[in-house]
């Protein structure tokens, strides 16, 4: 059943991490009744379990909602239920690409945060038609006239617009839908012209091939046609179209203005690139839609399967991933300690956790990641200019002229009573100050450039313990600096473990490689001999844990007599202890890879 244009609202929800964009979701898909009562639950649209059990949303979701408004006429709606975190920003934008409108989305104790602004001028960027919501009115603490005071102040926008809602209860959630049909305008698009329509996100399923979620922008697009892929040129006969409700609803076609998903058998998946355009073969399109901005990995590891055996299947395993999350990049590497693997690229460090999780979850893959670390450039004495982004990429010391490091501007808005807390925390991870604004009475925005290899230890953990969760975070790359980094080698036993090996900030290193020898003498089982673990700079070392041996009491049996036979045996002992020293290997299990990698700066 075809959709009349001035019909359709495309609308998505942006807002700060927490401030219950699916919750809200959960309230549109309750009220117009795609579900039954008895199949619904909470995070309708949070589809993998590690979304449910973070409470957080990591994929844009897409959902298609009939609702019948006041004046009598039945509208759909497209709502794009989109992540909050700033690992995920990329996700943010893909959603904002595809619509018209978007529900900016306010806690109604915490007001105006950093995510929020940083996803409203996202929308801004793309002329979205901006409706602000303050949700959490239920609460004691909340403070409606205070937030609308921000939204006129911080946000530039109307305040008498905000409608004032409570997703958890479905307070005002009506008068919601009243106003996106009022507010939001309909899709434009040309019924006739050649079709174009934009890949937002795709999925892998292994009955049907690539399943490809679409905005249409122009024409028709329809079972049996033959879709062109603009970028990569291959082409596929359509199975099927449909609207998004959950699960897909077949339709006769998808028309300019409506977003749904298109099934044609896709099996090659390196022909699928998020961002791309599908046209029709019979009558194509002269020109691609304008695509996503390319994006750039800021945050760089090394993933490599415990058993060597599942190389292979790790390769297929990111190759999936990649076509439902477009901002994670690979390429193939190898190590002396790991054997082979793949170098990867992610947004953020949540970014990095959450595709291990979905590694070990999704295709049942046991993996390591080696220390993350950050693209540096070094000019080298002879004038030729590298990239880095590894360890065992750093070339010989004497023949670096410079090294230079990105910095980020952080943008940190807090509480008053933090700011001293905060302010300490940044000094320490190398930031410095350049703007300190008093929003209103009680809140502050901080603004710092510190390098970004600082903030991806445990920069963010310690600013929400420090402002007790109040304080939100958001930055942007601003280029390189000159830097002063050291290599910092891990030796365990007197070798070299290179899967441990970090570039760090030569002040730093004492204080890490502390860290990590630590949590390693922890973590390693104790052997029948002494084993040193080493942090070293080059050829000095910096610090130092024993991991004591194992003792069998080899006197056991001597009851009475002389204490040189009692002697005799403890030097035998000694002695083969020596060269079970020299021959023995030392196993650095899993799990001590792991906590190692996790020994934040600077605790020591």
């Amino acid at each position: 059943m075809a959709v009349e244009q001035d019909k359709i609202r495309n609308f998505c929800i942006i807002a700060h991490i927490d401030h219950g964009k699916s919750t809200l979701a959960d309230r549109f898909i309750q009220y117009s009744h795609i579900v039954e009562d008895r199949q619904f639950r909470e995070q309708m649209l949070d589809s993998m379990d590690i979304e449910r059990e973070r409470g957080i949303t990591i994929k844009s979701q897409t959902v298609n909602l009939p609702y019948t408004a006041e004046d009598g006429n039945t509208y759909v709606f497209n709502l794009v239920d989109t992540p909050g975190h700033v690992d995920f920003s990329y996700e943010v934008s893909r959603a904002i690409y595809s619509c018209e409108g978007a529900l900016l989305l306010i806690d109604a104790t915490q007001g105006v945060e950093a995510q929020t602004l940083a996803n409203m001028y996202l929308a801004l960027e793309h002329d979205l038609e901006i409706l602000p919501v303050i949700n959490k009115i239920d609460l004691p603490a909340a403070d409606i006239e205070g937030v609308k005071e921000q939204i006129e102040h911080e946000l530039g926008l109307d305040p008498d617009d905000a409608v004032c809602i409570s997703a958890k209860t479905g307070k005002n959630v009506e008068e919601l839908f009243e106003h996106i049909v009022k507010k939001i305008p309909a899709p434009s698009g040309d019924l006739e012209a050649a079709p174009k329509a934009l890949i937002f996100d795709s999925h892998y399923d292994p009955y049907r091939g690539v399943v490809l979620y679409v905005r249409v922008f122009e024409g028709e697009i329809k079972e049996g046609d033959t879709m062109l892929l603009m970028s990569s040129g291959a082409s596929y006969e359509i199975e099927e179209v449909g609207h998004l409700r959950l699960k897909g609803i077949p339709q006769k076609s998808l028309r300019a203005g409506e977003i749904g998903y298109v099934i044609a058998g896709v099996k090659t998946i390196r022909d699928i690139r998020v961002g791309d355009t599908i046209t029709i073969k019979e009558k194509p399109a002269s020109q691609p839609l304008p695509g996503f901005k390319e994006v750039k990995p800021v945050v760089y590891s090394s993933i490599f399967p415990v058993d060597s055996n599942q190389y292979e299947e790790l390769g297929k395993a990111l190759e999936k991933l990649v076509l439902n999350d477009a901002s994670l990049v690979y390429e193939k590497t190898s190590s002396v300690a790991l054997g082979f693997g793949f170098k990867c690229g992610f947004l953020g460090l949540l970014h990095l956790e959450v595709v291990q999780e979905r590694l070990e979850r999704e295709f049942d893959l046991a993996v390591v990641f080696t220390a993350p670390s950050v693209q540096y450039r070094i000019t080298q004495k002879d004038g030729t200019i590298i990239t880095i982004e590894t360890p065992d990429e750093y070339p010989d010391v004497t023949k670096i002229e410079k090294v230079e490091e990105p910095y980020i501007k952080a943008i940190i808005i807090t509480p008053n009573e933090y700011v001293g807390g905060i302010m300490n925390l940044c000094m320490e991870k190398r930031g410095v100050q350049t703007s300190l604004l008093y929003l209103d009475k009680k809140r502050v925005e901080l603004i710092y450039e510190m390098p970004l290899a600082e903030v991806l230890f445990d920069f963010y953990d310690r600013l929400k313990s420090i402002s007790r969760g109040y304080a939100s975070f958001d930055y942007d790359l601003i280029g390189l600096r000159e830097t002063n980094l050291v290599k910092l080698d891990i030796l365990v036993n007197g070798k070299p473990v290179d899967a441990l090996s970090q570039l760090v900030f030569k002040d730093n290193a004492a204080s890490r490689a502390r860290a990590i020898c630590k949590k390693l003498r922890e973590e390693i089982p104790r052997h029948q001999f002494k084993i040193p673990i080493q942090g070293a700079v080059g050829s000095q070392i910096i610090a130092r844990e024993t991991i004591s041996a194992l003792r069998k009491d080899v006197t056991a049996k001597c009851y009475g007599g002389d204490i040189t036979r009692k002697r005799k045996l403890l030097e035998k002992q000694k002695e083969g202890k020596k060269r079970m020293k020299m021959v023995g290997d030392v196993e650095v299990p899993q799990r001590a890879f792991l906590s190692a990698l996790k020994a934040s700066e600077g605790s020591e």
